[in-house]
Parts: structure tokens; C-alpha cells; sequence
């Protein structure tokens, strides 16, 4: 199933990037804002209840969807790189096995447990 869910994301992260391809911003815009949505963890430093909304709330990919398709309906270019940008950077986090987040603990994800206590 793993492998199954990696393939699957990997197919996100693609269809993420051809959907920044249809804006008109470089590429540029693309490498450098990449792993902006991981300022979200800043929440962690309050406590793990409000970095995991902060955290969730900038990985969700329907959140992303939603972004992207305003700018798309409001002709706002600069919320369809966001959006693109969210969905490519949440998909590259899931094949990495970064998932949701659950508000007890940053290890604890939606796809199971990250880090060194989850072997």
C-alpha cells in the first residue's frame, strides 16, 4: 500500500506542476517558494494542538484545491501559484511519508508514525 500511496502522490506532485506551468510566474517563483508551507510549523512552538491546525491547514490538498481554483475563477494569478505551490510542496511531503498531522504529537500522522521512535 505504501507504494501504491507514493505512486499516487507522485502523480499529484506532477499534476501540482503542470498546474503552476499554467500561470505566469517563473519557475523561480516555483523553487523559492517551495518550502514556504513548512513556516506552518512554528505552530509546534506554541504547542502541538496549534501546529498541528497551522501545519494541517497549510498541507491539505483540498485547501490547496480550493486556492488554486479562486485565483483560477477570480483571474488572480498569484493565488493559482499559490495554490499549485501548496499542492506540489503537500504532495512531495506525502511521498516523503510526511503526513496530516494529529494534535499529540508531530510524529503521529495521518500516514502513520515519522521519525526515530516509529521503528
Amino acid at each position: 500500500m505504501k507504494i501504491q500511496l507514493k505512486l499516487e502522490n507522485m502523480a499529484f506532485l506532477v499534476l501540482g506542476i503542470l498546474a503552476f506551468a499554467r500561470t505566469e510566474y517563473s519557475w523561480w517563483w516555483f523553487i523559492g517558494l517551495f518550502l514556504a508551507p513548512d513556516i506552518s510549523m512554528l505552530g509546534y512552538a506554541v504547542n502541538n494542538k496549534v501546529g498541528a491546525f497551522f501545519y494541517n491547514l497549510f498541507h491539505h490538498l483540498g485547501i490547496a484545491i480550493m486556492v488554486y481554483l479562486a485565483g483560477t475563477v477570480l483571474a488572480l494569478p498569484y493565488l493559482q501559484m499559490i495554490g499549485a505551490i501548496l499542492f506540489s510542496h503537500s504532495a512531495f511531503d506525502r511521498i516523503l511519508g510526511y503526513g496530516l498531522k494529529y494534535p499529540d504529537s508531530f510524529q503521529n500522522t495521518h500516514l502513520g508514525k515519522i521519525g526515530k521512535k516509529s521503528d
